[in-house]
């Protein structure tokens, strides 16, 4: 199966969990009159919201380099990463504030009406299947190299902690009566404030790498180290690295004695690249400049 299929099949999965989630806990938290829960269905439809994202982003970034973009198109699911964290940190906010509301109103000597039974439910049902879909949605991530799904799949993961807040909290005020209705507004709080600290590291991975960060300092030294293999290769300078969507962009300077012939130098750098390729993947992108050492 190909990375795109894999990624539209577990994508695909996570939106049809995502649907009946939403319908349930939107139906429970207003039969339960569960603010917390409510919440909690705010945050699933973001998740059906964002899977919709990857689905079209990841489509875009599948297409072969052209003659507009030479690099290929694989910012378009760096690109979905971060709509997938702007959606949680817009949602996070939203529901924060809709959380601080209802606390004051306690405070301020106001009353809460006190959460039914479904919600708490709907809360338990959401905390097995999202953590299902994080599960599967992770592993298919790892295996094709997809921030944007590794993305989604961090959201259906704060979804399944958000419910899990969102059960302490309905459960809490259940179990010790009308008094402590206040836990359910809290909890939607702490769901809120899980939703955006996803949101900020997404956002931040995101902006790193739209920035044109370069790779981890571990990455660069083993390209060094792979360099190093090849003892006509000679003083590695002017390494520029980045990553573009799910592959690595490599480029550097090497020097060969200048007595050496064309063809043996390309000999050399084709070797380079091949190696190189064999460790980062066969799409990664390669540029080689060879000087002469003048004796």
């Amino acid at each position: 199966m190909s990375r795109e299929k894999e990624i539209y099949k577990v994508t695909l999965f996570g939106s049809v969990v995502n649907i009946v989630l939403t319908l349930l806990k939107f139906a429970a938290g207003i039969i339960g009159a569960s603010a917390a829960m409510i919440a909690d269905a705010v945050h699933s439809l973001s998740d059906l919201l964002t899977d919709l994202v990857v689905l079209l982003f990841v489509r875009l970034s599948s297409r072969p380099a052209d003659r507009d973009y030479n690099y290929g198109h694989g910012k378009y699911e760096t690109l979905a990463t971060a709509i997938v964290g702007l959606a949680l940190l817009v949602a996070g906010g939203v529901l924060l504030a809709s959380g601080v509301e209802k606390v004051l109103t306690v405070v301020r000597g106001g009353e809460l009406a006190m959460p039914g039974k479904i919600a708490l439910w709907a809360a338990l049902i959401s905390i097995a299947s999202k953590e299902l879909v994080y599960q599967v949605t992770m592993r298919v991530a790892k295996r094709v190299d997809s921030s944007a799904l590794r993305a989604n799949a961090w959201h259906h993961r704060t979804d399944s902690l958000s419910s899990i807040a969102t059960a302490l909290g309905i459960g809490g005020a259940l179990w010790l009566g009308g008094k402590w209705a206040i836990l359910d507004p809290i909890a939607a709080m702490l769901v809120s404030i899980f939703i955006i600290v996803a949101a900020v590291r997404l956002m931040h991975e995101a902006f790193q790498e739209l920035l044109e960060k370069s790779l981890p300092r571990e990455v660069e030294e083993e390209i060094r180290e792979i360099v190093a293999e090849d003892k006509e290769l000679q003083e590695l300078h002017h390494l520029c690295t980045r990553r573009v969507g799910a592959v690595y962009s490599i480029e550097m300077h090497l020097r060969m004695p200048g007595e050496t012939s064309l063809s043996e130098s390309h000999r050399h750098t084709v070797e380079l690249e091949k190696r190189l390729r064999e460790r980062f993947g066969q799409g990664t992108l390669i540029a080689i400049h060879m000087e002469p050492i003048n004796n």
